[in-house]
C-alpha cells in the first residue's frame, strides 16, 4: 500500500512536470479547452482549480502567487476580471473533464479538460442539442402542435422553471436546471439559438427567447 501519494510524477522529473502543468494550465485559461490525457487532464484541473480561487480572493499576493504560476502575465487580466467574475457564485468545480478514446501508440486514454460556463462549454452545447431534438419529436409524433407551431414563429416561450417546461422530459429538465445554476440570465438567449441550430429536418423559426428563467 502507498501512502502520502499527494499528485500524479508522469513519469517526469519535477521541474519538467510543473513547467508542462504550467503551460497547460496557461493554455487552458486562454483557449478555456484543452485536449491531453486522462491523467494530465486531472492534475492540471487541480492546478486550474487553485488559480481561479485565488483570483476571487484578488488580494496582491493572491496576484503574485498566480503570476509564478502562469506562464504569461498576460493571462492574468483575463483571470482577474473574466474568469473570477464568472465564477463569482460558484464555490468549486471550475472545470470539467470528458474522457473520449485512446492515443494512438501508447494507447494512453485522451480527454478534454475545459473551463464550465464558458464560451466552449461542450455541457451547453450538447443540452441545446438534446432541447432541439426534443421539440422536433414534438412536431413528428404530433403532440403539442400549438406550443411547437408557438415556438417555431418566436411568440411562445418555455419557462424552464415550471408552466411549459413540463412538456420536456424530467431528466432534460433536471440538466437544464444544473446548466443555468450559476450562468448569468442573458445566456437563455444563446442556449434558444443553439436549440433552434439543432431543430433539423424542419422548418427552422426564431427562438431567441426560447427559455425563460426566473429574474
Amino acid at each position: 500500500m502507498k501512502h502520502g501519494v499527494a499528485f500524479r510524477k508522469l513519469s517526469r522529473p519535477t521541474a519538467h512536470r510543473m513547467l508542462m502543468l504550467r503551460n497547460m494550465v496557461s493554455s487552458l485559461i486562454e483557449h478555456e479547452q484543452i485536449q491531453t490525457t486522462v491523467a494530465k487532464a486531472k492534475e492540471a484541473a487541480r492546478l486550474a482549480e487553485k488559480l481561479i480561487t485565488l483570483a476571487k480572493k484578488g488580494k496582491d499576493t493572491h496576484r503574485s502567487s498566480a503570476q509564478s504560476i502562469l506562464i504569461s502575465s498576460i493571462l492574468i487580466p483575463k483571470l482577474w476580471n473574466e474568469l473570477a467574475e464568472r465564477y463569482r457564485n460558484r464555490p468549486g468545480g471550475y472545470t470539467r473533464i470528458y474522457k473520449y478514446g485512446n492515443r494512438p501508440g501508447d494507447n494512453a486514454p485522451k480527454a478534454v479538460l475545459e473551463l464550465v460556463d464558458g464560451p466552449r462549454d461542450t455541457k451547453f452545447e450538447m443540452l441545446a442539442r438534446r432541447v432541439g431534438w426534443e421539440v422536433l419529436g414534438w412536431k413528428e409524433r404530433g403532440q403539442h402542435t400549438n406550443l411547437y407551431k408557438g415556438i417555431e414563429k418566436g411568440v411562445e416561450s418555455i419557462d424552464v422553471k415550471g408552466g411549459n417546461a413540463s412538456y420536456l422530459s424530467p431528466d432534460t429538465r433536471e440538466q437544464i436546471s444544473k446548466v443555468f445554476r450559476y450562468r448569468p440570465r442573458q445566456d437563455r438567449a444563446s442556449f434558444g439559438v443553439k436549440a433552434a441550430e439543432h431543430l433539423v429536418r424542419s422548418s427552422r423559426g426564431p427562438l431567441d427567447q426560447f427559455f425563460l428563467l426566473d429574474p
